[in-house]
């Protein structure tokens, strides 16, 4: 040390400095050049976001369903070549993802009588045909669970994971009926069988008569009262279809509840139901500790519908049709200017009662 700092001219602390600092690497990279544009990672961006920023996973499966109306003059058949042979990995590596997670208020009020009647679901069964769906609701009730405040109803299909949403105002039974009655005529296939938690909104006379009075009646199940996971399909869904959607705040005005079934019935649904593929549970292995999950190959939940062998093919007809007629980003960019209007009608109603 002292020979170094003497041939350098340099005081000991500064010597210490320069052979403890960060190495500076000379010259060019080594390794191999890279081997996609670098203008790929603005298409990339661009495309995730209107992909509602999900997996990577899942946005190598949707990227054949969206490019095709992708439209940017920079983009040419050589990027789109690039962009449809990279990896999820290497799309992992572009993106930069984000979560944000606050916790809601529970609405559901526990109907005791009912428990009774309806029977608790089964856990284990393999689900075949479409039709098995899980119910539950969302309270936009902000911080605080007085009052009156709508409510969005979300129903999926438990085999092909095609979801629909309502929004009502208020849980009463009648406006739970009809909501439900509404996505029945939506779904391309008949419930078989419902599964919901142990809420007053779905154990109640009306649902059970709307459900059970009909040629081929829905059978009912409850979760475990206090057990979310009992019903984790809809569960996620109520993150993924509502949160990201109309987020934590109060909605207490009830003329924003058409509004909302827009949103739901022109926009969200049609997008996530046709445009962004979801991944499924295939198998969990436990080790010890650790627990080891498989899934299966990313696939929209239409995709999921047109292999399922009890939807006639006249449906699944019907429902290519409705495909071909549809462009993602423009389902997009709708769903972008209704929801800048409905957000502005909150704030708006919300500067109202506040004078």
């Amino acid at each position: 040390m002292n020979e170094f700092c003497h041939t350098r001219g340099i005081s000991r602390k500064y010597a210490i400095r320069l052979l403890g600092g960060k190495v500076t690497p000379s010259g060019k990279r080594a390794g191999r050049p890279p081997k996609y544009n670098g203008k790929l990672v603005k298409h990339l961006m661009v495309l995730w976001v209107s992909m509602e920023r999900i997996h990577p996973k899942r946005m190598k499966a949707a990227l054949p369903l969206w490019l095709p109306f992708y439209r940017d003059p920079e983009f040419d058949l050589k990027l789109k070549a690039e962009l449809l042979t990279m990896s999820a990995s290497t799309i992992a590596r572009f993106l930069k993802r984000g979560r944000k997670t606050l916790k809601g208020l529970s609405a559901t009020r526990k109907a005791k009588f009912f428990k009774y009647k309806i029977p608790l679901h089964a856990f284990g069964e393999k689900i075949v045909n479409a039709g098995h769906v899980a119910a539950d609701t969302v309270a936009h009730c902000g911080d605080s669970l007085s009052g009156n405040f709508a409510n969005s109803l979300t129903v999926t299909d438990r085999l092909t994971t095609w979801t629909e949403n309502r929004a009502i105002f208020t849980k009463k039974e009648r406006k739970m009926e009809k909501a439900l009655a509404s996505i029945e005529v939506d779904l391309p296939f008949q419930i078989l069988s419902i599964q919901s938690d142990c809420g007053t909104e779905f154990l109640n006379y009306a649902i059970m008569k709307y459900l059970q009075n009909r040629p081929r009646p829905v059978i009912m199940t409850r979760s475990r009262p206090y057990h979310k996971n009992d019903n984790a399909h809809v569960e996620q869904k109520n993150n993924t279809h509502v949160r990201n959607v109309f987020g934590y705040d109060r909605i207490e005005h009830a003329s924003l509840v058409e509004l909302m079934n827009e949103i739901y019935r022109d926009y969200w649904n049609p997008l996530n139901n046709f445009f962004l593929p979801s991944m499924k549970l295939k198998e969990k292995e436990r080790n010890g500790a650790r627990i080891t999950k498989r899934y299966g190959e990313p696939m929209t939940p239409y995709q999921r519908l047109m292999l399922a062998s009890n939807v006639s093919e006249e449906k699944k007809n019907e429902l290519k049709i409705r495909f071909k007629s549809m462009n993602p980003f423009e389902l997009k960019r709708g769903l972008e200017k209704k929801l800048d209007l409905f957000f502005s009608l909150v704030k708006q109603v919300g500067a109202e009662r506040k004078a």
